[in-house]
């Protein structure tokens, strides 16, 4: 189960710290190191919505939820086509779906947050 907060989900974070305490190196592709980091207690409150249904494997409000995100934008790790799908995180006043967007990562169980349609991307971190 990934909420309450999943403690599994370490990804890229943890290779980072891991390469830093032990002494190792981390190579980073110029789209990966564009992505930043946001505790999960910074997260909008409708963005925790978004995660207990992903959780539940739905009911999702919007049908694209659940679908492919492909990474057009190059901001996160490369990837095969398919690993990422996203997710509608709603924007309270919109009659749209809005920009916001959690974007999950299957292998490595990593959650993107993003605020502006894919112009950013916030690894969640659950630790803090």
């Amino acid at each position: 189960m990934r909420f309450p907060p999943r403690t599994t989900r370490i990804g890229a974070a943890a290779a980072l710290l891991s390469a830093l305490l032990i002494g190792g190196t981390v190579t980073a592709t110029p789209a990966a190191a564009a992505v930043g980091s946001i505790c999960y207690g910074d997260l909008p409150s409708q963005a925790y919505d978004t995660l207990r249904l992903i959780d539940a494997g739905g009911p999702f409000p919007y049908s694209q939820d659940g679908s492919v995100f492909q990474n057009r934008e190059g901001i996160l790790p490369a990837q095969s086509t398919g690993y990422y799908h996203e997710y509608t995180v709603k924007t309270p006043g919109s009659s749209t779906r809005g920009a916001r967007r959690i974007v999950t990562g299957e292998e490595y169980q990593e959650d993107y947050y993003t605020a502006d349609h894919y112009e950013t991307f916030d690894l969640i971190n659950y630790g803090c």
